[in-house]
């Protein structure tokens, strides 16, 4: 089954974490204040490889930081944990906030780039289709690699043999387990 990633009706049936998700997400109408800035849930929760301590990802694109970050500060400033701040990741300014609902903490990442073409999107995209074909033991396997401290994409490196940066090398799996 593909999901729509692009729309999160999917977490409302998923497991747990993904209602639980869901639930905060409508509640706290997060989607909903970010949707100038085509905003997709990414990470680990949407593809169940989530760990207890796994927050919710959201990507947007965004070409004035100023004024997302005012936009974010509006509606999330009285979140519990709140914070936000503009950077540079791979030569790119980024604005990155967080905040904390009752269950999740979440982590709310925008870039001047098409969020469908960012790095977090791609890589739960490969994620999901090397899941699919891997099945359920590899699935677990990752889980546990991460309950263990690895990050995401490193744990898929490691179980894949893959050599080299996981993050990079990740991206160029593209043709072999996209549909």
């Amino acid at each position: 089954m593909t999901i729509d990633f692009e729309n999160i009706d999917y977490l409302k049936i998923g497991n747990e974490r993904q209602v639980s998700a869901y639930n905060d997400i409508i509640q706290h109408k997060i989607l909903e204040h970010l949707k100038l800035y085509s905003p997709i849930v990414t990470g680990t929760i949407p593809i169940e490889i989530d760990i207890p301590e796994s927050d919710v990802d959201i990507i947007c694109e965004c070409s004035d930081h100023d004024k997302f970050a005012s936009i974010v500060t509006h509606h999330f400033s009285k979140m519990q944990g709140f914070q936000i701040y503009t950077s540079k990741q791979n030569n790119k300014k980024v604005t990155i906030a967080e905040f904390k609902t009752d269950r999740f903490l979440f982590e709310i990442f925008a870039q001047n780039t098409p969020t469908k073409q960012q790095n977090a999107y791609l890589h739960m995209i490969a994620e999901h289709a090397i899941l699919k074909e891997k099945g359920k033991n590899f699935k677990q396997e990752i889980i546990k690699l991460k309950a263990s401290g690895l990050k995401t994409e490193p744990a898929f490196a490691k179980l894949l043999g893959i050599e080299g940066d996981p993050y990079e090398e990740l991206l160029k799996l593209k043709p072999k387990f996209y549909d």
